[in-house]
């Protein structure tokens, strides 16, 4: 079940961020704030979150997305985590399933995706082509030396 963020999921989904080894304590503080700015000025149009639930309903993971700024139609997948125990599961599927359905009905034309070139990022970045998107640009060097910005993108029909 895919649902909008609320205040009492805040606590699980920042511990699933961080049990992904994967984020950066600084990279960890962002993902913090933009929470805090979704989850306390409800009219703000900039960032959406939402969670995915279990059968138990616990939150097994979440995404951060929102319109990219000074564009007609291009919609920006900013976070995405899978708490590490229900990876494989098709919950990083499912959420990227719904925001590709959220950018159409919104009439939405392109989705941006982006993530490192690190080998820890490999698994990431297979994901991504798997679900039909193309590696569009790549920047050097971006996040730090011999760590690029791979840039992946989806036209939406």
């Amino acid at each position: 079940m895919i649902r909008p963020m609320t205040a009492s999921d805040r606590p699980a989904v920042l511990a699933l961020i961080s049990a992904t080894g994967f984020f950066r304590p600084d990279e960890i503080k962002v993902a913090e704030e933009l929470i805090d700015i979704t989850l306390g000025q409800p009219d703000q149009k900039d960032y959406g979150i939402v969670v995915v639930a279990d059968d138990a309903g616990a939150v097994a993971g979440y995404m951060t997305y929102g319109p990219t700024p000074l564009t007609q139609g291009t919609f920006d997948l900013y976070w995405m985590a899978v708490d590490p125990k229900a990876q494989g599961r098709g919950y990083g599927r499912a959420l990227v399933e719904w925001l590709e359905d959220y950018v159409r009905r919104a009439n939405g034309r392109l989705l941006v995706i982006e993530t490192s070139s690190t080998e820890k990022y490999a698994p990431t970045r297979r994901f991504y082509l798997g679900l039909n998107y193309t590696e569009t640009a790549r920047i050097p060097d971006f996040y730090g030396s011999g760590d690029d910005r791979v840039i992946y993108t989806k036209r939406m029909k």
